[in-house]
């Protein structure tokens, strides 16, 4: 039969047992075990290893009245009474193991996120570049997790335990005799390993993506221009034209009107701005973008239309056409002296 007609195929035994594993896992991260009480299930284990598994489930069932509040004892409890025979024992205890090591992996996934925030702090908030890495700063620790498991669980898999800290180097080692055994009996741990991981790295990263551009102008306004926050009304809608929203309204000492559309990329919006501007009652009235789309024959129907545009650095830089048009600037410009200077 050709490759391209052959239909996928999954055993149910290779579907069980794996479904199983991510059933241990799922709910062994539900139930919040201390360092502690996972080192007390493994004490268990390991002790009773020549003892008939229905024994050593006994042990680990008595243990869970130790475990603190009655959720946490539950939610074991559901675990422990899912473990039905040898087999189920070892596929539980390489569970407990990998989520022993779970916190490891997910503090090095996303450290990732952090080098990124460190270089965040160090750029124009308004910068192409800027944007750019923050665009991909919410996906920095999801890839880094999944390539740190592919490439802890490949580790493993070859039998090697010396690529962290001697302290968990033995820890290691029976985790990767338990890898080699359970992939022969059609576990793949990595893949079923990365389901969980990855709801932890959602739960714990906090997204910081491009939508935030907003908030990057608004801190422009209150931290470099040095606007109390409260002088700044926020998405509000135009006094004549309600279908025309601002980001950003205030007031300078001039004791004139600004409103600021701020868009990363304006497509079809910008056109908003030029409907409203001959009628409104803003007297400076300003598009904030990153400039990527900002051709010039939207540049010069912008400014025919008395709108103020600021682009990304880079973005002016690169483009003549705007640095030769009256009433474009660079973000970097974005500061009280120009904006009063503006007519």
């Amino acid at each position: 039969m050709n490759m391209a007609t052959q239909k996928i195929k999954i055993t149910s035994e290779k579907f069980d047992i794996n479904l199983k594993f991510y059933f241990f896992l799922k709910h062994l991260v539900k139930s919040k075990l201390t360092p502690n009480q996972i080192s007390k299930t493994l004490e268990i284990y390991k002790v009773n290893e020549t003892a008939s598994w229905q024994i050593t489930v006994e042990k680990i069932q008595q243990q869970i009245t130790q475990l603190g509040g009655q959720r946490k004892q539950n939610d074991y409890a559901e675990v422990i009474e899912h473990i039905h025979n040898q087999d189920d024992l070892e596929l539980f205890i390489f569970s407990l193991r990998l989520y022993a090591i779970k916190d490891l992996l997910l503090s090095e996934a996303k450290l990732k996120t952090i080098t990124i925030a460190e270089r965040l702090a160090s750029l124009p908030p308004l910068s192409l570049e800027y944007d750019k890495l923050s665009v991909m700063t919410p996906y920095s620790a999801r890839v880094n997790g999944a390539l740190l498991a592919l490439v802890f669980f490949e580790k493993l898999a070859a039998g090697q335990s010396d690529f962290m800290s001697q302290e968990v180097e033995d820890f290691l080692k029976s985790l990767s005799i338990s890898a080699v055994n359970l992939v022969g009996k059609g576990i793949e741990p990595n893949q079923i390993f990365m389901l969980m991981f990855n709801e932890s790295i959602n739960q714990s990263i906090i997204s910081n993506s491009g939508s935030n551009y907003e908030e990057r102008i608004f801190s422009v306004l209150t931290e470099k221009m040095g606007l109390r926050k409260e002088e700044i009304e926020c998405n509000v809608h135009d006094k004549t034209d309600a279908s025309t929203e601002y980001d950003f309204r205030f007031k300078l000492q001039d004791n004139r009107s600004y409103g600021i559309g701020a868009k990363r990329t304006l497509r079809e919006r910008y056109k908003q701005f030029i409907k409203t501007a001959h009628a409104s009652d803003i007297d400076v009235m300003i598009t904030v973008t990153i400039g990527l789309d900002l051709t010039e024959y939207k540049a010069i129907t912008i400014r025919e239309n008395g709108v103020y545009i600021f682009v990304a650095d880079e973005v002016y830089k690169n483009n003549h056409y705007l640095q030769k048009q009256q009433g474009v600037f660079p973000t970097s410009e974005l500061t009280e002296t120009i904006l009063l200077s503006l007519k």
